[in-house]
């Protein structure tokens, strides 16, 4: 059981989000105004390893701390996401063939692991580009993120996915764990080499690295490789339009920019948490809102 009774009628619900410098999540935001709308009794808190002064090995203290605290659930992101692959008691499917787990559940019978941020993908693949090709996809990064994009893609029945990394290793360790689970989809890995071939060749192109982020500026790759009828869709949502994001729109490829998945993973976090139906347009807009307005307080700062 996943939930606990308040007093009165309303069903409380208390859970928080663990990692590293994420004071400035939208995450609580996101839940407690999509839970007060369906009329929920919701608190989401924030646990910061840096605040407490905890490292990634400290997780399992943590989830224990909470549970005996009464906590329902809680969202787990960097630097935790592999760690608490060994603190659960039992994973969903998906969650251990990605090897990651972004939301942890108090079930009676223990702590079960998720991991919602391929559903959020996926869910965004559905909703933002409806219509397009997925006969061959190229993947930059192959990281966390690039992990969830990549099981996305090929849950979605992507054709051929190329995966690329700036570390070898890690493209060809994603690529051997994606190959145990989608046998009908042609898995390969793309050296630097024949990276603007292969961009040259995708109906698609996926970036899930950090690059585009506020700190982290550059382009992945260039935009005027594409296909005329490629799309391109970023993992990066903060900003929401990054400059890989514009390039492709105004050169006429359609786009799907992070915050499709960053809603996603909520939404699909909140309805596993509460097994409620929360109304997926309007927490996307209101993301977009929080994003926006923090971008034009950051404007108003610089000038």
């Amino acid at each position: 059981m996943t939930r606990f009774e308040s007093a009165g009628p309303e069903r409380r619900y208390l859970v928080g989000l663990i990692g590293a410098g994420i004071t400035q999540s939208f995450t609580p935001l996101l839940h407690e105004v999509e839970a007060a709308a369906l009329g929920l009794d919701y608190e989401y808190r924030i646990i910061d390893l840096i605040d407490l002064g905890k490292q990634a090995e400290d997780v399992g203290e943590l989830l224990a701390d909470a549970r005996r605290t009464g906590f329902s659930a809680m969202n787990i992101t960097h630097p935790c996401k592999q760690v608490v692959l060994d603190v659960v008691d039992r994973l969903d499917p998906r969650a251990e063939h990605l090897g990651a787990v972004n939301l942890v559940v108090f079930e009676d019978e223990g702590l079960v692991g998720y991991n919602t941020d391929w559903m959020g993908f996926r869910d965004g693949l559905i909703a933002g580009l409806s219509g397009v090709s997925f006969d061959r996809v190229v993947q930059i990064g192959c990281g966390g993120a690039g992990a969830a994009t990549a099981y996305a893609l090929l849950s979605s029945g992507v054709g051929r996915l190329d995966l690329f990394d700036v570390d070898p290793a890690r493209a060809a360790d994603l690529a051997r764990r994606m190959g145990q689970h989608f046998s009908g989809s042609t898995i390969a890995i793309v050296g630097r080499d024949e990276l603007t071939e292969m961009i040259a060749n995708a109906s698609g192109v996926v970036h899930a690295t950090p690059m585009g982020m506020k700190h982290h500026p550059g382009l992945a790759f260039d935009v005027e490789l594409l296909r005329a009828d490629a799309w391109v869709s970023d993992v990066v949502y903060r900003p929401l339009e990054t400059e890989l994001i514009r390039l492709a729109r105004n050169a006429g490829h359609p786009v799907l920019d992070g915050g499709r998945m960053a809603v996603g993973q909520a939404y699909a976090s909140l309805q596993i948490i509460t097994g409620e139906e929360p109304d997926r347009e309007r927490m996307e807009e209101h993301f977009r809102s929080l994003v926006l307005s923090e971008e034009s307080s950051v404007r108003a700062s610089q000038e």
